[in-house]
C-alpha cells in the first residue's frame, strides 16, 4: 500500500494563521513573560514559528509523554519520557501543542502541570479535531478547526514521515 498527500491547508495560511495567534498572544500576556511547554515531537515545529511571531519575552521547555495501555487508543494515562528542564510554579505557561485530538493525553498533561503551580496554564494548538473529543479540554488558541482525517505536516507524521512538510496535509492511502 502506497500514500499520497492532499493539502488540507495552504503553507501560506499555516503562516498567516500563526502570525495571527503570535499576535493575540502578545496582546494577552502584554508585560508579562510567557513560558511556551512544547509537547514533543510534532509540538516543536509550530512552536519555533510561534514563538518567533510573539513579542512578549519567551522562554522555551519540551516534554515528551506518551499515554500507555493496551490498544490502539489512549488511556488516559500518561508516562513521562522528558520531564521539563524549569520549574513552572509561578509562570505564566502556555502548552504548545500540534493536534488536540481525543483530548485524553492532554487533559492528563494540564492536570499534571496544574498540580506543579503556575501562575496561569493555558494551551495553544495548530490543529483542533473537536469531533473526535472524548474528555473535555480547553484551548485557549487554536490555528485550524479540522474535520476527523489523518493528517501530516509542519510536525505531524505518519510513521515518521512527512514532519517536515510546510503545509497541512491529509493522507491518502492507495490500494
Amino acid at each position: 500500500m502506497s500514500e499520497r498527500i492532499k493539502v488540507l491547508i495552504s503553507e501560506e495560511d499555516v503562516d498567516a494563521r500563526i502570525s495571527e495567534i503570535g499576535a493575540q498572544i502578545s496582546r494577552d500576556y502584554a508585560g508579562k513573560e510567557v513560558h511556551l511547554i512544547c509537547v514533543l515531537k510534532g509540538g516543536s515545529f509550530f512552536m519555533c514559528e510561534l514563538a518567533k511571531r510573539i513579542t512578549v519575552p519567551v522562554s522555551l521547555d519540551f516534554m515528551y509523554v506518551s499515554s500507555y495501555g493496551a490498544g490502539t487508543e489512549s488511556s488516559g494515562r500518561i508516562r513521562i519520557k522528558k520531564d521539563l528542564d524549569e520549574p513552572v510554579q509561578g509562570r505564566d505557561v502556555l502548552v504548545v501543542e500540534d493536534i488536540v485530538d481525543s483530548g485524553r493525553t492532554l487533559s492528563c498533561l494540564l492536570e499534571l502541570l496544574e498540580e506543579r503551580r503556575p501562575a496561569s496554564l493555558r494551551l495553544c494548538t495548530l490543529l483542533d479535531k473537536p469531533e473526535r473529543r472524548v474528555t473535555d479540554v480547553k484551548v485557549d488558541y487554536t490555528g485550524f478547526r479540522i474535520p476527523d482525517a489523518f493528517v501530516v505536516g509542519y510536525g505531524l507524521d505518519y510513521d515518521q514521515k512527512y514532519r517536515n512538510l510546510p503545509y497541512i496535509g491529509v493522507v491518502e492511502f492507495d490500494d
